[in-house]
């Protein structure tokens, strides 16, 4: 009797250990997930996949004003999930164009919705490949209506901002414009 005793006594000892180990391993998992959730799809880290439109906008030196907007409109993650999308993005170039001090009063937070405008009426959800754009065809943007394609020889404009670079990405393409378009 008192080796069944002594044997209960340890099998329960033995269970509470292990079960106290559990919980503490689902805390850890359970902290690691919520992390993850709350950085949204632009913290999702892969390495092999091609890069998505945020992704190769961060990585190109004529589009740190288009990323800050992005960023200043809380958009990331949502040009970051898996589209496709079609976004037709001005250069730095573009934004300077703009009269003096836009760009600035846009990235205030109390402009953030007309900031989500424009870059809204950039965006079109699908993807639009040059060579499938014809001359007088218009497309619903995100936001703000649409915009017109017109061809002149072998060149793409929109809104007659000349598409000068297309860039194929892993949720859609970017069309590189120098102009910024604005909502009529």
């Amino acid at each position: 009797m008192k080796k069944s005793i002594q044997l209960l006594l340890v099998a329960s000892f033995v269970t509470f250990f292990s079960c106290k180990q559990n919980t503490e391993t689902t805390t850890e998992t359970t902290s690691e997930t919520t992390e993850t959730q709350a950085a949204g799809q632009s913290g999702v880290v892969d390495d092999t996949s091609n890069p998505n439109i945020v992704q190769t906008a961060v990585g190109s030196k004529d589009h740190t004003t288009l990323v800050t907007a992005v960023k200043a409109a809380g958009l990331v993650d949502a040009l970051s999930n898996a589209g496709p999308f079609t976004v037709f993005a001005p250069t730095n170039a573009a934004f300077d164009k703009l009269p003096a001090g836009t760009v600035e009063g846009l990235l205030k937070p109390e402009k953030k919705g007309d900031l989500e405008n424009i870059l809204g009426y950039h965006t079109y959800v699908g993807t639009l490949k040059i060579e499938y754009m014809q001359d007088g065809q218009e497309f619903d943007m995100v936001f703000g209506g649409k915009v017109k394609i017109t061809k002149k020889g072998d060149k793409t404009f929109v809104n007659g901002s000349e598409i000068v670079a297309s860039i194929p990405t892993a949720n859609g393409i970017i069309h590189v414009i120098g102009d910024v378009l604005l909502p009529k």
